[in-house]
């Protein structure tokens, strides 16, 4: 099992963006338990599925304004209704991993702790590469994203182009220069090593 705690950087300094995150993750069925407040300008969530952790990390780290732990272990059975009861190794690990997370001095604002120390180690290190490309996407790469994934994977560049109102050599241009592709055969890779870090 993997839980995920969220804090919100520099909350200090802004407004409470909780509620427009649980909200943003509300009903995505992936989530076994949560999204829910945890303390302050905390969200908790719990999910099953490595592929969905991937998912819904890259998700909430797109805005620059959350710092994410994730924690791959097991939890006590059985777990309570409400995310923020829960216990068990899953939990203790995604406490320590968004510490990490929050620390300035990362490329990323994401950690990973996990029951296998190494293969924790290694996912965060692929899940950091990941956020950090992902960082210096234009506008215009994450529209050619954006529509593609509205679309699901079978969609062509063609399609997309005329979603966009651009040329597919255009969206073939910003799609490589997101490094689309690359990111979309790394996030197996990630699933994979977080499925074994929780084992």
């Amino acid at each position: 099992m993997f839980v995920l705690t969220i804090d919100q950087r520099g909350s200090r300094r802004s407004t409470d963006k909780v509620p427009s995150l649980i909200q943003a993750l509300d009903g995505d069925p992936a989530l076994v338990r949560g999204p829910e407040r945890t303390v302050g300008d905390e969200v908790q969530a719990v999910i099953e599925d490595p592929d969905a952790v991937v998912r819904v990390v890259l998700g909430v780290l797109r805005s620059g304004q959350w710092s994410v732990g994730v924690g791959a272990g097991p939890v006590d059975e059985p777990m309570p209704a409400e995310a923020r009861a829960g216990s068990g190794a899953a939990f203790v690990h995604a406490r320590h991993a968004v510490e990490r997370a929050k620390s300035r001095q990362r490329p990323a604002p994401v950690a990973v702790d996990g029951v296998r120390p190494d293969r924790a180690a290694e996912a965060e290190a692929v899940l950091t590469l990941l956020a950090s490309v992902a960082s210096r996407r234009t506008g215009g790469g994450w529209d050619a994203i954006d529509a593609w994934l509205a679309r699901g994977d079978g969609v062509t560049q063609e399609e997309i182009a005329a979603d966009l109102g651009v040329s597919q050599q255009a969206v073939s241009q910003r799609l490589a220069a997101a490094l689309w592709d690359e990111e979309r055969a790394a996030r197996p890779v990630v699933a994979r090593l977080l499925a074994e870090a929780e084992s």
